[in-house]
């Protein structure tokens, strides 16, 4: 069959599809780059926020349109917290967020006898932890390895835990051999991922932490650059950052789920830290990771945020630094305690919000990279046009730099300057760590 797949949202959707697209090659598929001429579409949906909600909705019937004779099949967090919408948008095959070999099997029936089926789960009931293979199929650059499912948080804004059921984890042995596979197909970094991997090892005998899974990641694939997913900031802690910053291939730039800077929302969003214990994540990653990427997540406009309060977060981001930001005005989602919360703003007063706190990011962006200026980093590039090879530093910051014939190798580049949201430089002749 003459496959496409489309993929929404975060991360572990995106390797999530990468792994179905390895199985259906393997079982003698054919991988299509556009839906027309195909048998069969599928849509991996996301549902962390309506807006969410309504792309995945809006990208089945687009290619319900598009390819009215194909088998349309639906997955992910969308399909399983609301399958009868997925099915009365047309999808002929709606399954959840889970189970994606079991998925590929009935995409194979459906195709051979077009009987409409509806396969989700409960989430909630989940135990185990389902291992896909990794790696992306357009090169050997990065490759993103799953180690965790599921969260257990249940902050008041998000959909999640119903969607993907509580933590489970790949034991210690199965992430080091996925690591030293990608190592040994020519990846030049892994990226360590999950739904919320600061859980990652609480279901497993013995109860491996984080660390105990980067530090045996990059043990099985020495010479790879490591990067972290999200982070909750609680794991990280003074050993966390001692065990990390021995590791001579980990990128050092940290992500971290803030979603406020003012602890009233901070509570209300019911996260699990104050902004003192956010903070001291911060000065801890600093002092063992000099030059470091920061970033954060930011949610703007929560239910009964205040202007005082929004102020005090632009204060706190501010005091944070950040290198950069992804903000988002809060979307209601039905189904979560926040939904239903008094003191709802306006969309204007979440976007007017939203526009000032990306404004006071990109002051603290711009002065991070100015601050590179002079420095030498390591540099691992993806592309090349025009001349002009480009790639990102080990502490995430985008280079680009004269030259080509650079692509998926970690050079040492010396920074010259700025040029919008880029770094400039020259590379010099050895290569690069992190």
């Amino acid at each position: 069959m003459r496959i496409y797949l489309q993929t929404l949202g975060c991360k572990v959707n995106q390797y999530e599809t990468q792994a179905m697209e390895r199985i259906l090659l393997e079982r003698g598929h054919e991988l299509a780059p556009e839906p027309a001429g195909c048998d069969v579409c599928v849509v991996n949906t996301c549902a962390v926020t309506a807006e969410s909600g309504r792309k995945s909705r809006q990208a089945v019937r687009r290619l319900r349109g598009l390819c009215p004779d194909a088998v349309i099949a639906v997955c992910g967090c969308y399909s399983q917290i609301s399958p009868e919408d997925a099915a009365a948008l047309g999808a002929d095959l709606v399954a959840g967020s889970g189970g994606r070999a079991a998925f590929l099997d009935a995409l194979e029936r459906t195709a051979a006898d077009r009987a409409p089926q509806v396969l989700v789960d409960n989430a909630l009931r989940r135990r185990t932890f389902e291992v896909l293979p990794a790696g992306n199929l357009a090169g050997r650059t990065r490759a993103m390895l799953k180690i965790q499912d599921g969260c257990s948080n249940f902050c008041a804004y998000c959909i999640i835990p119903y969607a993907r059921g509580p933590v489970r984890s790949l034991p210690l042995e199965d992430a080091a051999a996925e690591a030293e596979r990608l190592g040994a197909a020519g990846y030049r970094e892994i990226v360590v991922t999950g739904i919320e991997i600061a859980s990652y090892g609480r279901d497993l005998p013995g109860k491996p932490t984080l660390a105990d899974a980067v530090c045996a990641v990059a043990d099985a694939a020495p010479g790879v650059r490591i990067r972290l997913g999200s982070l909750e900031p609680r794991v990280v802690t003074e050993d966390f950052c001692r065990r990390l910053s021995a590791l001579p291939t980990l990128c050092p730039h940290f992500h971290l789920s803030l979603q406020s800077g003012c602890d009233a929302t901070l509570e209300r969003m019911r996260r699990r830290y104050d902004t003192a214990r956010f903070y001291e994540s911060v000065s801890l990653l600093r002092a063992r990771f000099p030059n470091c990427g920061l970033t954060a997540d930011l949610i703007v406009g929560f239910p009964g945020e205040t202007e005082a309060e929004f102020e005090a977060t632009l204060a706190f981001l501010r005091r944070c630094a950040f290198s950069a930001m992804h903000i988002f005005p809060y979307s209601r989602r039905p189904g979560t305690p926040a939904d239903k919360m008094p003191d709802q703003r306006t969309a204007a007063e979440k976007h007017d919000r939203a526009r000032r706190a990306a404004a006071a990011a990109a002051e603290c962006g711009a002065a991070f990279l100015r601050a590179q200026i002079g420095k030498t980093l390591s540099v691992l590039f993806e592309q090349e046009a025009d001349g002009v090879s480009r790639g990102h530093a080990g502490n995430y910051c985008e280079v680009c730099t004269p030259g080509t014939g650079l692509r998926n190798t970690v050079r040492r580049v010396r920074i010259t300057g700025t040029d919008g949201a880029l770094l400039t430089g020259v590379p010099e002749d050895e290569e690069g760590a992190c």
